[in-house]
């Protein structure tokens, strides 16, 4: 009876262990299965997709404003760099193709996404404004002590009465609020008007050829209509892939300089599809999309300092090869950079008639002739009559 019992027991205990080890196996199985990759997209094939969406792998027969629309605005710190990156990307470029809108006020400079100038179109300056507005409040945060007493909403009511009487400089915008609050850090005062409103530099400040100093005022008051409310985010997330993709929920908020896009792209999963780069990130894109070959040719481009391809993604491998990496800058200055079979390659620099082009590596006897032909069409594109020699030399101290 007793060995009977203790045989049963012992068979009992068997068959647990076996459904333990079953059970683990199929939790292990679960596991792997939810970390599997799906479709691996490698550095080239991101390559490829992302330079079709930035119009970068054929120029484009777009105009200059559907261009910086479908680019979600051009990175635009100095002047000349939209010039520069339209020149790149739309086919037929002239100057005056930007010019001419920026002058009607169809296309604006305005800080929007990193708390940097960009380049947009009236109708996004008024709701992706908005959108990041969250984003520059919490930037006034460092500025906090040197707004000990100042009533920000005060500040920004007053700053945009000043604006809109006529178009100020900070300096004088400084100056004026300085007034209200003696004790502020003046500084501090100017971001804070910068943060609080939608400020845009107005012409002639932004046109080719043209010189003045930065004269502000309001996005509403410029462009003669109210701001939009700020939108919901999935709409931007579309754009975004469109312009950018495919791409991680990380490389959006690098982008945008905002937080927490996960419930976006989260509600938007069932309109979307899924890859992963060979790390195991999850990539989010549009179904229809453009994935080029990852063999697909591209041709040499010259890009201006900022530019937005260089700066959109948290792992910008895609673009920068990691032997590359920092090489494009040199202490606080950013370099004009050049691509070779679409990743970065080197910098130029317009200086005393020449059109110095440094590569970072060798490159062969066809790529070098290549890059000359496109450095020459930049030229004869942004700077016709004016003569250039065209040599391979030093930019980059």
């Amino acid at each position: 009876m007793t060995a009977k019992a203790t045989k049963t027991k012992t068979t009992a205990s068997v068959k647990s262990a076996k459904t333990a080890k079953v059970a683990r196996t199929a939790k292990v199985a679960t596991t792997a299965k939810a970390v599997t990759p799906g479709p691996v997209l490698d550095p080239r094939a991101l390559n490829r997709a992302t330079l079709h969406r930035q119009l970068l792998l054929n120029r484009s027969p777009l105009s200059a404003c559907a261009a910086i629309e479908h680019l979600l605005g051009l990175q635009a710190q100095n002047v000349k760099p939209p010039y520069y990156a339209l020149a790149a990307r739309l086919d037929g470029f002239t100057p005056e193709a930007l010019s001419g809108p920026m002058a009607e006020r169809e296309v604006v400079r305005i800080v929007t996404m990193r708390s940097t100038i960009h380049t947009h179109t009236a109708a996004d300056a008024l709701t992706l404004r908005p959108l990041v507005q969250a984003a520059r409040d919490r930037e006034l945060g460092a500025f906090r002590k040197g707004l000990v007493g100042v009533d920000l909403d005060r500040l920004a009511g007053l700053a945009r009465e000043l604006v809109e009487a006529e178009p100020r400089t900070m300096k004088e915008l400084r100056e004026a609020l300085l007034v209200e609050w003696p004790d502020a850090d003046p500084q501090a005062l100017g971001i804070a008007a910068r943060c609080k409103l939608p400020l845009v530099q107005v012409t002639p400040r932004g046109l080719w050829g043209r010189s003045g100093q930065v004269a502000l005022t309001t996005a509403e008051h410029w462009l003669g209509r109210p701001a939009e409310p700020a939108p919901a985010p999935d709409a931007t997330v579309l754009r975004y892939l469109a312009a950018f993709g495919p791409a991680s929920v990380k490389d959006m908020q690098t982008w945008a300089g905002l937080t927490r896009l996960r419930e976006a792209f989260e509600r938007l999963r069932p309109q979307l599809v899924t890859f992963y780069d060979p790390n195991g990130v999850e990539l989010f894109d549009l179904p229809d999309a453009p994935r080029p070959d990852a063999d697909t040719p591209a041709p040499p481009r010259f890009l201006p300092e900022f530019d937005n391809l260089l700066l959109s993604h948290a792992d910008r491998t895609r673009v920068v090869p990691p032997e590359y990496w920092g090489r494009a800058w040199w202490g606080n200055v950013a370099h004009r950079t050049f691509l070779v079979d679409g990743f970065l390659a080197g910098v130029w620099k317009l200086d005393d008639g020449h059109l110095v082009i440094e590569p970072f590596g060798k490159l062969t006897k066809d790529q070098r002739d290549d890059v000359v032909a496109e450095g020459a069409l930049m030229l004869d594109t942004l700077h016709k009559g004016t003569s250039y020699d065209i040599r391979f030399g030093t930019v980059v101290p």
